[in-house]
């Protein structure tokens, strides 16, 4: 079955669990994702909650878990929102993600950013570099990861690369990618200099993040395209939406409570399947084509279900044939 990449809104999934999770909890979410018919199935890349404190939180590696999934899932496209460039240099996560990408035949994408929270570093002992030092880090990284995923095996001078902080020394053998010209690319954020210019350089995909205006946050980035003679209107836009998605109001408020954090409260969309619908369609109107509805209690099914039979079918190019339907 062909997934539809023209026209209309793709419709995603993206999990990041309060108390974080387990595969169990990670496969038996992805796979109702897919039976709902969602175009995608992301997740986020941490090793602490919000609470640093949380004696509950369970942490899981972001790319052990998408490979696992890129085996049990057969339909929905995998990925990061987003990888922190901290955590792995870049020569071995290119290899990770070119490896999931064999494994689940050509559907994982790579959502990667600068990496911003220090205690999560601190608790698991990894370096947090300052601000504008991650930020060179992490256009370096970018620029070793595409070189590799470009490179042809058998290229004769192999692929290098020579930064202040990254070295590659002739890789002849660089990590095969089944997509072409390689896994989809998101980068995305609030900053209006650096994070727009990165990502006109490197993103298949611009996300806006949370928060603010985003129709403006759009709009610096298709100045940043221009400004190196990109097409603005080649590399995708999405946005971020927190749902609570309720049959009834009580149902609503219920799920919206699991969400805890105010500000995220704030951006949520927390109501009918109505409201969700409108929701989305404003991202759309501001220029989203992919919305990630963003999901914090990962057990409740029973909401996944709800969004994908009353949200999905009314939100124009979203619905994607269910597993166990007649194409």
């Amino acid at each position: 079955m062909a997934r539809r990449d023209g026209g209309g809104i793709r419709l995603r999934v993206l999990m990041e669990p309060r108390h974080g999770s387990s595969y169990d909890d990670i496969v038996t979410l992805a796979l109702a994702t897919e039976r709902a018919g969602f175009d995608a199935f992301f997740r986020s890349d941490h090793l602490l909650g919000v609470d640093p404190g949380d004696p509950d939180y369970r942490p899981t590696d972001c790319w052990t878990t998408l490979a696992g999934l890129a085996r049990d899932t057969e339909r929905v496209r995998l990925g990061s929102l987003v990888t922190a460039a901290t955590f792995r240099e870049p020569g071995l996560l290119a290899t990770i993600v070119a490896t999931v990408d064999q494994m689940s035949g050509g559907r994982v994408e790579l959502g990667i950013g600068t990496g911003w929270y220090a205690r999560e570093h601190a608790a698991f002992g990894l370096g947090f570099p300052p601000t504008r030092d991650r930020f060179d880090r992490f256009s370096e990284q970018l620029a070793i990861i595409s070189g590799l995923w470009s490179t042809q095996a058998g290229n004769g001078a192999g692929y290098s690369f020579s930064g202040t902080h990254h070295r590659i020394d002739a890789n002849h053998t660089p990590p095969r990618v089944v997509q072409t010209p390689h896994p989809p690319i998101i980068i995305g954020g609030t900053g209006p200099k650096r994070t727009p210019a990165i990502a006109a350089r490197y993103a298949d995909e611009f996300n806006a993040a949370l928060g603010g205006d985003i129709r403006e946050r759009y709009a610096v980035f298709a100045r940043a395209c221009e400004a190196i003679g990109r097409d603005p209107d080649e590399p995708r836009r999405s946005a971020v939406l927190p749902v609570a998605c309720g049959a009834t109001a009580a149902e609503a408020e219920r799920r919206g409570a699991v969400i805890g954090s105010e500000f995220i409260r704030t951006e949520a969309a927390i109501g009918s399947p109505e409201l969700v619908t409108e929701r989305i369609r404003d991202l759309g109107e501001a220029g989203a084509d992919t919305v990630y509805l963003h999901i914090y209690d990962i057990q409740d099914l029973d909401h996944i279900a709800l969004l994908g039979a009353e949200v999905l079918p009314h939100v124009p190019g979203a619905a994607l044939e269910r597993i166990g339907e007649s194409p």
